[in-house]
């Protein structure tokens, strides 16, 4: 925002840059005390009812952030900004046709607004408004604060844009988490059925051993290794839905993991001797560097001590880098593998795995296991849809506790509870 420089003007641009650097730092609650002294100055300032209602749907306080958003639009209904923001309130409070009208209309005021592009492609992902929805996410290429602008500098070959791969070597670059490779890992049969000469894989160490065994797979590398070969195009799984032109229901089948018979043999002294006649794998925080950890991990371990009390069951933690078992009836073997592999071959002798939205959750569903996964109430990730508790992704196998209402995690885990004893 622009805002001439002559009292009172000055003194809101002022406030209004400090208030932009607080956002920057994320500490909103200060943020807030800036545009509300703009808002003082300039009561008028369209803008910054806009940005204020941003700041204050981070702090959880979505009717007065409504009031905000509405009073900028009311101001100035040309303001896209105001209309992304809108959108994403609406989303918040499951409004979802409110939210996805915001961002249309954000778009057509500014059709090069990548935040609301992208957004309205998860939001009609959500929804199982699939064609559309596959295609506006390639905006992911486009927008210049994600990663994935950033494969195309590096690699030396042209991306794969669905046309033909009939004899042609093609790169699989991973450029997104765990959970997403695991999940798409299923396209990568049919990108060789579809013709690819040689599919070579790049991705991290944890997915080596696991992606290696997925059958169309020639080679797996690290990511250096692979920027120093040559390939005639390369893809990302991600875009694989779009280019296959999956809908809700055309979605591909997981791919069949095979844990390997010497890394079953690895673990299975010690799951052996567990006592009670049901294993369950528990994994109860994500990645957290992930943008939505606070909101989708739980705060410990010791959040799921109601499960304790079910008799005649172990509990094994598949929970990497975990710190929280010692005072728990856990046996802690995440924290002992090298990689998903490992995992893999310990969720294979288990009966059911419970879970927040993880890469676990996704090998153990991929793999044909019982997977209950607990789900924020905000920011559910759009894979999970809405108002559902199994998953197209993963028919029979994944059930989905949703956190709601007052109380946080408490009613949810109360739920698998009452489950666990029925299971």
């Amino acid at each position: 925002m622009a805002l001439p420089l002559a009292d009172p003007f000055a003194h809101a641009e002022a406030h209004f840059k400090r208030a932009l650097l607080l956002v920057s730092q994320f500490r909103h609650a200060q943020a807030e005390i800036e545009y509300r002294h703009v808002l003082s100055l300039l009561p008028d300032a369209a803008e910054a009812h806009s940005n204020l209602a941003n700041v204050l749907e981070v702090l959880d306080r979505l009717p007065e952030a409504e009031t905000h958003v509405r009073i900028a639009l009311c101001l100035n209904p040309a303001l896209a900004e105001a209309h992304y923001n809108l959108g994403s309130l609406m989303r918040q409070q499951g409004r979802l046709k409110e939210a996805e009208a915001a961002y249309r209309q954000a778009l057509a005021l500014r059709p090069d607004y990548f935040d609301a592009t992208f957004s309205l492609a998860t939001l009609l992902i959500s929804i199982g408004e699939y064609e559309e929805g596959w295609m506006r996410y390639e905006s992911r290429y486009m927008h210049p604060l994600f990663v994935h602008g950033r494969s195309r500098e590096l690699l030396r070959c042209e991306p794969w844009r669905g046309e033909t791969l009939a004899g042609k070597s093609l790169l699989v670059w991973q450029e997104d988490g765990l959970g997403d490779m695991i999940q798409f890992a299923r396209y990568l049969p049919m990108l060789k059925a579809a013709g690819a000469r040689r599919i070579t894989v790049a991705c991290v160490g944890a997915l080596h051993r696991l992606i290696a065994s997925v059958d169309g797979v020639d080679a797996v590398l690290d990511h250096d290794t692979a920027q120093s070969q040559r390939f005639d195009c390369w893809t990302s799984l991600m875009s694989a839905p779009h280019h296959f032109g999956t809908r809700l229901d055309t979605i591909p089948a997981p791919w069949p993991v095979r844990a390997e018979a010497a890394s079953i043999e690895k673990w299975r002294r010690a799951l052996d001797a567990l006592p009670g006649k049901r294993r369950i794998g528990l994994v109860w925080k994500g990645n957290p560097k992930h943008h939505n950890d606070e909101n989708r991990s739980l705060p410990s371990l010791s959040t799921l001590a109601p499960l304790w009390s079910v008799p005649d069951v172990s509990f094994v933690s598949l929970q990497k880098g975990a710190h929280e078992t010692d005072d728990a009836p856990v046996l802690p073997l995440g924290a002992l593998t090298t990689d998903l592999a490992d995992t893999a071959a310990i969720i294979a002798q288990l009966d059911l795995v419970i879970g927040v939205d993880t890469s676990v959750a996704h090998l153990a569903a991929t793999m044909g296991k019982p997977c209950w996964i607990l789900l924020p109430e905000r920011d559910v990730d759009w894979r999970w849809m809405h108002q559902r508790d199994d998953s197209p992704w993963y028919p029979q196998t994944v059930r989905l506790f949703r956190q709601w209402g007052e109380g946080g995690w408490t009613r949810s885990i109360e739920r698998v509870r009452r489950a666990l004893l029925d299971f």
